[in-house]
């Protein structure tokens, strides 16, 4: 059987036109970071959540209340919706997890979505690159004073959105960034978070709060790894 990923709505929304960010994390835990600092300087709100049977059963815990590990949160003055999640999708869900992201987008009628991946260097230093799925796309990725990536393999969920896009005709837009992979990842996150902010109106980045948000979003992507991670030991011993 195919896993099925579901967006449960909790509130309406008019997107028309409008932007999804990708922040499932890739290597590291900048994506994740990035438009968790996002949705925080900005008037976000929980607009749903996105569960499977295949998602470990974990509760994030912030403030005293409950949260899913993966939730969409809207600003709908600037029609921007975030896929924010804690968790790291593993392959086997990559594909239907970018599937469920399109098909999400196309409902509601999404103009561009936004997705990340990092590349490891020694320094975390390095030209943020964009890539695009459609010509349209690609134009954006030059409007905003990003080199456009001419050779190279994009992978996982940020992968298969720029292929899927390509045929469905959805403006998808991956930004490269560089991290050294190791700790709350500030800078690269910094980075992520203002290259987004120049593919979107409107859509900033409070710098002075991102490294406060980018210790505790580590924290709490770490420990729902390794929750994630021996609930699937016990599951298979």
């Amino acid at each position: 059987m195919f896993p099925k990923i579901k967006v449960r709505e909790l509130i309406k929304m008019d997107l028309e036109g409008g932007y999804l960010i990708d922040g499932f994390p890739s290597m590291g835990f900048s994506s994740a970071i990035a438009t968790e600092s996002m949705i925080h300087t900005s008037q976000f709100e929980l607009a749903g959540v996105i569960d499977s049977e295949s998602f470990p059963p974990i509760s994030i815990v912030k403030n005293g209340k409950p949260n899913f590990p993966t939730r969409v949160f809207v600003n709908k003055d600037l029609k921007v919706a975030v896929f924010l999640s804690y968790l790291t999708i593993d392959q086997p869900l990559q594909r239907i997890t970018a599937k469920t992201m399109l098909n999400w987008a196309k409902k509601h009628k999404v103009g561009l979505i936004v997705s990340s991946v990092a590349v490891k260097s020694s320094n975390g230093e390095g030209e943020i690159i964009g890539i695009g799925s459609t010509n349209s796309a690609r134009k954006k990725v030059k409007d905003a004073g990003l080199k456009v990536l001419e050779n190279g393999t994009v992978p996982g969920i940020p992968g298969m959105l720029l292929n899927e896009g390509s045929i469905l005709n959805q403006d998808v837009i991956v930004i490269i960034f560089h991290t050294e992979g190791t700790g709350p990842d500030f800078k690269s996150s910094a980075d992520l978070c203002m290259a987004m902010s120049k593919l979107i109106p409107g859509a900033v980045c409070d710098i002075s709060s991102l490294q406060k948000e980018a210790e505790k979003a580590e924290i709490l992507i770490k420990e729902a790894q390794i929750e994630s991670k021996d609930l699937k030991d016990s599951m298979y011993q």
